[in-house]
């Protein structure tokens, strides 16, 4: 009898200290415990560094991206390399309608559904003559990154997807 009374006794130790364990181990209770890399100055990607009042890291000099070089800055607006087909069009019209009709509206006359929110500044008229006159890559260049308040989208695109965005952006004039 008093073997069994031990033996309870060493098996409610052992449950009180496996529960203290797992109360620690699924994060019930939580340790945080000081590592080494939280004692470094570090910055998420695209993050805003208050301290020395920049924003994310230029690109490297003379590097060029994974899917070729799209532009070389200080050479002007690049040459529109895609043909403006079907196809491309298509493309151009599916990603519109998917990123940017938000903000442009379906017609891309600047007035979508977001628009009502931007009081200091309206989203562009992609109908109007002045966004038309443009050249394409100055448009391709707006688009890689960003102008005003609209984000660079150069992450979010690869290169021939946002050619294929100018290639749409051509027809909204014509389609007036």
């Amino acid at each position: 009898m008093r073997l069994f009374k031990q033996l309870i006794n060493v098996f409610g130790v052992l449950a009180i200290l496996a529960g203290g364990l797992m109360l620690f181990s699924y994060d019930i209770i939580k340790i945080d415990w000081m590592v080494f890399m939280e004692l470094q100055p570090s910055y998420g990607t695209q993050e805003f560094d208050m301290v020395t009042n920049t924003g994310p890291r230029p690109v490297p000099a003379r590097s060029i991206p994974v899917e070729g070089a799209a532009y070389i800055p200080g050479n002007g607006a690049p040459a529109n390399p895609v043909a403006a087909d079907e196809t491309s069009i298509a493309r151009g019209k599916q990603l519109f309608a998917t990123h940017c009709a938000m903000c442009h509206g379906a017609e891309g006359k600047g007035n979508g559904m977001i628009a009502a929110f931007l009081v200091q500044k309206k989203p562009a008229d992609l109908t109007s003559e002045a966004i038309q006159s443009k050249k394409d890559g100055a448009i391709f260049l707006t688009v890689s990154n960003g102008f005003g308040l609209m984000p660079a989208l150069n992450e979010n695109f690869t290169v021939r997807e946002r050619w294929d965005l100018v290639n749409f952006v051509r027809t909204l004039k014509a389609a007036q």
